[in-house]
This record gives C-alpha cells, structure tokens and sequence, in this order.
C-alpha cells in the first residue's frame, strides 16, 4: 500500500490509454510540480457525483494509474500533459485533499490471462471494429478501425474496451472486471446494445448478436 497524489474526474482511465489534461486548478497545478519533482505518476478515479473542478465530489474506489509522458508547462502556471494508464489500482483510504486529492491505493493486478485465448481477443476485436466502422457511416466521432491491439490478452482486452464508444459507467465496469475472460465477455454484451442502436439509426435490422 502506498500512498499516491489522486486526481478524480468525469471519464475513466484504463491500462494503456492515454489520456490527455489540461490543468488549471491550483491544487491540481501543485500536483503535477510534485509528481514531476519525484515519481512522475497519479492516480485517477471517477467521480460519481459532483464536479471536477472545486472539490466537494464521490469518488470511486477503483481507478487507474497515469503516468506523464509529456509536460508543457504554459507562462500562466497551467500544465498541459500528456499521460497514459499503466495499471489498475483500489484505494483503500482517502486522505485529506491538503494540498490535492490522496489516497492508500493498492496495485489490483488482472487475472490469469491464459484464462482468454488468442481467438476470443481476436472475434472481440473483429467486433469492435464492425461497430467502429458503423459508427463511422453514422458521422460519429469513432477511432479509426485499424487501431492497433497489443498481443498481450490484458492489455487487449483493456485496448478494445477502449476503443469502444461507450459512458463513464460502462467503462468502470470493465476496469472493475476481475480480468481479461471476464471483462471481454462482458464487452461482447456491450457491443451487441451498441449493435442494436447503431443499427436503428441506420434504420435497418441489427445482426445477429455478435455478429454486427
């Protein structure tokens, strides 16, 4: 158990993607000089309710860790960064928010991923991006099909769920997945609702259930 600066906001951070911030807060601001003066890396959380700016939110106990790749620092003390999640983390106590959001946090390592095969990945992905690239015809703003995803089955897995078009809810629930079987599964649920609704717009039948 460690004790990590915390930065609590409306999306959810998965393993092994990046996240980009802009921050002005002064609080906030006085986070990042920290973390960039020692271990370059925080915690985030989603805030189930509240605001992100001006404290007085609920935080979720699951989060993940970003790590800073990229700093610019602006003449008015506001940081742009570019960040990306490493790995799953729990709290297990809040601390004060002097001077910034902390927390004991916990690594919370996936299960075995020999657990998902090869080929569950690859019919997952092969579902991802036929709901890409009907989000796509759509005009929605959607990642581009040939995204590439890691041979590694939890990364993967944390990957496609990524790229998925989905809300903060849905996607907490699969960081929350014990691991990677666990959470493709229920990603191929996901992806047959946004199949369905996708399809609707599209004002024709959905296919059949995983199968675009």
């Amino acid at each position: 158990m460690a004790v990590m600066p915390m930065f609590p906001l409306g999306s959810v951070l998965l393993p092994g993607s990046v996240l980009p911030l802009h921050v002005f807060e002064p609080r906030y601001r006085r986070l990042v000089q920290d973390c960039l003066d020692g271990e370059p890396e925080f915690g985030v959380v989603l805030i189930e309710r509240g605001r992100e700016v001006g404290g007085g939110d609920t935080r979720t106990s699951i989060g993940a860790v970003a790590r800073i790749l990229e700093v610019l620092e602006l003449p008015d003390g506001r940081y742009g960064l570019t960040t990306v999640g490493t790995r799953r983390i729990r709290v297990v106590e809040w601390k004060e928010d002097d001077p910034y959001p902390r927390a004991d946090v916990d690594d919370w390592p996936d299960e075995d991923a020999s657990m998902v095969s090869a080929e569950h990945i690859t019919d997952v992905g092969s579902h991802v991006r036929r709901v890409l690239a009907l989000a796509a015809e759509l005009g929605d703003a959607a990642p581009p099909v040939t995204t590439e995803i890691s041979d590694d089955p939890v990364l993967a897995s944390y990957h496609l769920s990524a790229l998925c078009p989905l809300g903060p809810v849905d996607r907490l629930a699969l960081l929350a997945a014990p691991g990677p079987l666990a959470r493709v599964e229920l990603l191929e649920r996901l992806l047959d609702d946004i199949d369905e609704v996708l399809h609707f717009r599209l004002g024709g039948a959905p296919g059949p259930p995983g199968d675009g």
